[in-house]
């Protein structure tokens, strides 16, 4: 269990505390729930889950980790690659 609560506490260092991520990203979860979620196809649907959660990472932790930033953009170009065909 060693390796695991090093990378856990690594990962709060760049995410933050796991419980106020939680309840940033549900909230955004609900927030998008207001809009057209539910007629999204499913690429684009996990694609903007993936960028909240992205958000809700930056909101939370480190807002300068740029992994955040580039994932963000990647699922944005996947979703742009699909709808150019």
């Amino acid at each position: 269990m060693t390796d695991i609560n090093k990378t856990l506490d690594e990962r709060q260092q760049t995410h933050g505390n796991f419980e106020s991520h939680a309840r940033i990203s549900q909230a955004l979860k609900d927030a998008m729930q207001l809009g057209k979620f539910a007629q999204l196809d499913d690429t684009q649907r996990e694609a903007l889950e993936m960028i909240q959660h992205k958000i809700a990472r930056i909101l939370n932790g480190d807002p300068n980790h740029i992994d955040n930033y580039i994932d963000i953009a990647g699922y944005s170009l996947l979703v742009s690659r699909q709808l150019e065909g």
